[in-house]
């Protein structure tokens, strides 16, 4: 049991002692920093059955827990609040139970259980990912490896959108202007080859809609008439029917964009458990349309398109098969739902990670799975994600203004090369040894400046502020995570040895009570779908550290036990903080 619990027990059993009543609920908060205290018993919730004052209330349970228990040795009422001094051997005995556990704060999950399955980046393939999809991805896959800690089976997916008009408008222009060009003969990755043809398709297309407004056409019939739109058009009409040179063409510039992708999800640290292709997903659906209609959950209007009616629920009609039998992406995502649980029989929910310009469209996919009847539609969640805002303005990929991610992350590291130099962070290492540490901080910086942030807040992203060695930064916790490691390095004794202090410098104190928190941080960011309580975490213990760390001798210590708890201490906040970190999917140096 954690320690609120404990106190649960003890506090009910001093109630019932004292007032011959039986509570309920207790409820605790962290004891505010200007109190003595290291929990807060919250005593406004017991007056409806107490019926005493407040003051008389925290004195009686207060008195009773520091006499009859060897928990609490002090207290102090404030209000309606009691906290309590908890004795030092509590945490001692606490940080004896943690300091050599691996897996502290991780949950295996219980056999039997339902997975969760995370979709995350599913990009489409006309392009390179940029800095959009960068939070998206890092968003995704932290929380898959948040959800997977706290006990349950997590499967990683994505979706890539590879059809469509937008990869014909990259085949037409490869066709017209690319003179054969690949990746091998330009030297570009196989993403930046096909998003260079959708940039030189939209320029074309702008100059024939301005030639044919020059010959009196409208804006409107010009952009429908224009040549190369037409020809874009014709394509998708070729694939769908399966014309055999079109199919040929896609399948060479899709895998281009497909090697593209998964070097940069290499290099971000990320990886999927199954990819799905919505050139196999775009017909599902289809037959649960007509089941929906048997059940009577959709309508058919009179022109032969079907309809489902969610008025009643606050939304609106919306369709799910055009007039002419074909499907819109609602069909596609309710059957993709449905055939991932047919994949994954195991799987009892999803979250999908989408901007949220989706929000409506996740709603009423949620809600029409939920009327269809499936049971694990009850546990489909939406990671609604704010926008990445640049100082120079919005991204724009039809005219080549995106941030491309392979440069963002680039640069993230030329940046962190150039600050860690100046700073004089990394003398008397190799070029090798450089390299590698400017890789680990540079990306440190770009997932922690992001993933720091709530989801659902727009970020203004700041490459050169993310790599600050001070603050709450990526690399300000890796320097303390290498500082700690040098002191292991240096310490020299058993760290096996078991704690035997009776007393607690308040640095000590407060330094496990913030290790106490780690497993629950962790589900609270599993159920709240948040790696920025991760991070926030993890930056605030390191400021504790560091405050530990300033304050007590740790190697120079000149009690045994002492020095024994202080760099045993010192090592369980390192290992906690690279807990944290992997579940960010940010690594941790030895040295830096």
């Amino acid at each position: 049991m954690d320690l609120q619990q404990i106190l649960t027990v003890k506090i009910k059993d001093a109630i019932r002692i004292l007032f011959d009543i039986d509570i309920d609920k207790i409820e605790f908060q962290v004891t505010r920093k200007d109190f003595e205290g290291d929990v807060t018993l919250v005593l406004f919730p017991l007056l409806k059955q107490l019926k005493s004052g407040l003051p008389y209330l925290g004195n009686e349970i207060g008195t009773f827990l520091v006499e009859n228990t060897d928990l609490v040795t002090r207290f102090n009422v404030v209000s309606g609040f009691l906290n309590l001094v908890i004795d030092d051997t509590y945490y001692i005995t606490y940080f004896n139970s943690i300091k050599s556990d691996a897996d502290f704060g991780f949950v295996t999950p219980a056999e039997g259980s339902k997975s969760v399955m995370v979709e995350y980046s599913s990009p489409n393939t006309n392009k390179p990912l940029h800095l959009g999809h960068v939070r998206n991805i890092l968003l995704g896959s932290s929380v898959a490896e948040i959800i997977k800690a706290s006990g349950k089976n997590v499967y990683k997916t994505q979706i890539i959108n590879d059809r469509g008009i937008h990869i014909c408008k990259s085949m037409i222009a490869w066709q017209q202007f690319g003179q054969n060009e690949t990746p091998e003969s330009s030297g570009l990755k196989g993403d930046k080859v096909v998003g260079n043809f959708y940039v030189a398709f939209d320029k074309e297309y702008k100059t024939q809609i301005n030639e044919l407004m020059a010959q009196g056409q409208s804006e409107d019939e010009a952009k429908k008439k224009a040549p190369i739109m037409l020809e874009a058009q014709q394509m998708l009409l070729d694939w769908e029917a399966g014309k055999p040179e079109v199919i040929a063409l896609w399948e060479k510039m899709n895998q281009w964009v497909y090697s593209g992708f998964a070097e940069t999800y290499k290099r971000l640290g990320v990886n999927f458990d199954k990819n799905y292709y919505e050139s196999d997903t775009y017909l599902l659906g289809k037959e649960v349309v007509q089941f929906g209609l048997e059940k009577g959950i959709f309508e058919k209007d009179p022109d032969g398109s079907v309809w489902i009616d969610l008025t009643n629920e606050g939304l609106d009609r919306k369709i799910v098969l055009r007039s002419d039998g074909t499907a819109v992406y609602m069909t596609q995502d309710i059957g993709t739902a449905i055939q991932r649980v047919k994949d994954f029989p195991d799987v009892g929910g999803m979250v999908y990670t989408v901007g949220n310009e989706q929000d409506y469209h996740f709603k009423v996919l949620f809600l029409i799975l939920k009327k269809l009847g499936f049971d694990w539609a009850e546990s489909l969640f939406h990671l609604s994600y704010g926008m990445v805002d640049l100082p120079s303005g919005k991204m724009k990929s039809r005219e080549g203004t995106v941030v491309d991610a392979d440069d963002l992350i680039s640069e993230m590291v030329d940046t962190a090369g150039k600050i860690s130099e100046e700073l004089g962070k990394l003398d008397g290492y190799s070029d090798e040894e450089k390299k590698r540490l400017h890789e680990i901080i540079g990306l440190g910086a770009l997932k922690y400046y992001i993933l720091k942030v709530d989801p659902k807040k727009r970020i203004l992203f700041n490459p050169e502020e993310s790599v600050d060695f001070a603050g709450n930064t990526g690399p300000f916790i890796q320097y303390t995570y290498a500082r700690i490691q040098s002191i292991i390095r240096k310490a020299d004794f058993d760290f096996s040895a078991e704690i035997v202090n009776n007393v607690l410098d308040p640095k000590e104190k407060e330094l496990i009570k913030l290790l106490q928190l780690f497993p629950e941080v962790i589900q609270n960011a599993a159920d709240m779908h948040s790696p920025a309580l991760i991070a926030n975490y993890t930056y605030e213990l390191v400021k504790e550290y560091n405050s530990f760390y300033q304050a007590v001798p740790i190697l120079g210590a000149s009690d045994p036990s002492q020095k024994s708890l202080r760099v045993q201490l010192s090592k369980k906040v390192a290992d906690t903080i690279a807990s944290a970190f992997a579940l960010l999917g940010i690594q941790v140096p030895e040295r830096m």
